[in-house]
């Protein structure tokens, strides 16, 4: 929704500025059914549950390439909860907070958003997380030979390839829940705007 308001009644209140959208808005939200509700409010927890098991799951990935057995779960708490909390905060600013203020009403930016949040926070961040993670083991406890200074790039290109061939559907799996996701928020969105009445509707770009 457009900063730019035309000045119209939303349940008796003058809309002229961009917190009054954001407070119809949230009156709106609280009317919905409670299924609907609940699926934007804790869509995003799953997003980022899914983005813990990936980060696990690479981590897993690279603790064998490595040979790495100690610091199982010093390694793998950080790989749980730093994917979580990044792909929920990712979401959360580029979906959640966007539509409920009124800023997104474009349903392919939705989707767009959502799938790049999947991708990035969901699939590769936890694959890039779990490659120092693990190498700082590695090189700790010599559990894999570390190449010269000249081959240090092409060891872990060497090593990184594999696991992204593995990770290659869960990456997928990750962009599809969330391209999913975000197309279930926009369709709440859609239905808090309907919740108005024809001579107490808000204008939009």
């Amino acid at each position: 929704m457009s900063e730019r308001v035309v000045e119209k009644e939303v349940t008796g209140v003058p809309v002229s500025s961009r917190a009054a959208v954001i407070q119809m808005l949230a009156e709106r939200f609280e009317r919905l059914p409670e299924l609907d509700r609940k699926i934007f409010n804790y869509g995003p927890l799953y997003l980022g549950a899914n983005g813990a098991l990936s980060g696990l799951i690479a981590n897993s990935l690279y603790r064998r390439a490595l040979n790495v057995t100690q610091g199982r779960f010093t390694s793998s708490l950080p790989m749980a909860v730093l994917p979580f909390l990044t792909t929920v905060a990712m979401y959360n600013v580029a979906v959640s907070k966007p539509l409920l203020a009124g800023d997104l009403n474009c349903p392919t930016c939705v989707l767009i958003r959502g799938a790049l949040v999947g991708a990035v926070g969901a699939g590769i961040y936890p694959i890039l997380l779990a490659l120092p993670v693990n190498g700082g083991l590695a090189t700790r406890y010599n559990t894999a030979p570390m190449p010269e200074k000249g081959n240090i790039l092409r060891f872990w290109m060497n090593i990184t390839q594999p696991v992204l061939r593995k990770m290659g559907f869960v990456i997928v799996l990750q962009v599809l829940f969330s391209t999913y996701l975000s197309s279930r928020h926009f369709n709440t969105y859609l239905k808090m705007l309907q919740l108005s009445t024809p001579d107490s509707d808000v204008l939009m770009e």
